[in-house]
């Protein structure tokens, strides 16, 4: 396959995958529609994973990380409803994807993280394709105080609990969180959260299975 034949084919599926995964999924705010089908995906992939940019499932992305199915990234987005020149922080960004997506929506993002290999292709990928984005590295647990308050903030993986340092970091009145909570069974439920005075307050918005971030994983017990 030569170059432009390649990019016609990436160019396909990317809409196909809007067309086919995303819209039909009640994803309707056309920033997110539009940053999906423009953004080539395959860049914030490994090379030997580029097959599977366009694929309706989470890929694998080693060291047990994963980057976030569309539909449920799109979901996640929208519920949050980011807006033009909000402060937007994203956790756990891995190779930059969901950054550049929100990015094109409107907001000033900092995207953290913490794998030296994650973070070598989003400093490809979003130098190339969002480089707005102001990508860091840190321990994901504590988020990036840095940048603080945030108008929204994306977890990018499911969490047991969101990391009290990150939820500090959220602004109080109007600011939104959105994440994905691991349950206790294979079933996980994504959930906007909001800032008030006495703390977060988080309802569930529909059901996924995105896999748990092993950082954000609390500590197993030793047993005795």
């Amino acid at each position: 396959m030569n170059d432009a034949t390649a990019l016609d084919h990436n160019a396909d599926a990317r809409k196909r995958m809007v067309d086919s995964q995303i819209r039909p999924n009640k994803v309707t705010d056309p920033r997110i529609l539009a940053a999906m089908r423009h953004l080539p995906r395959e860049k914030f992939l490994p090379p030997g994973a580029a097959s599977l940019a366009y694929a309706d499932e989470d890929v694998p992305l080693g060291n047990g990380r994963f980057l976030m199915e569309p539909m449920v990234l799109a979901r996640l987005l929208q519920i949050a409803e980011p807006k033009e020149g909000e402060r937007a922080l994203v956790v756990a960004c891995g190779t930059g994807y969901g950054a550049a997506v929100l990015s094109q929506c409107g907001p000033r993002v900092t995207a953290v993280e913490n794998d030296q290999a994650l973070l070598a292709i989003a400093r490809d990928a979003l130098g190339a394709e969002a480089p707005g984005v102001n990508l860091v590295a840190g321990p994901l647990d504590a988020g990036w105080s840095a940048g603080a308050p945030y108008d929204v903030i994306l977890i990018e993986g499911a969490v047991k609990s969101i990391p009290d340092a990150i939820a500090k970091q959220l602004k109080v009145a109007g600011g939104r969180l959105v994440t994905v909570i691991a349950g206790p069974g294979r079933t996980n439920q994504a959930v906007l959260a909001e800032a008030t005075s006495f703390g977060l307050r988080a309802q569930p918005v529909f059901d996924c299975g995105t896999p748990a971030l092993p950082a954000l994983l609390p500590a197993p017990e030793f047993v005795f």
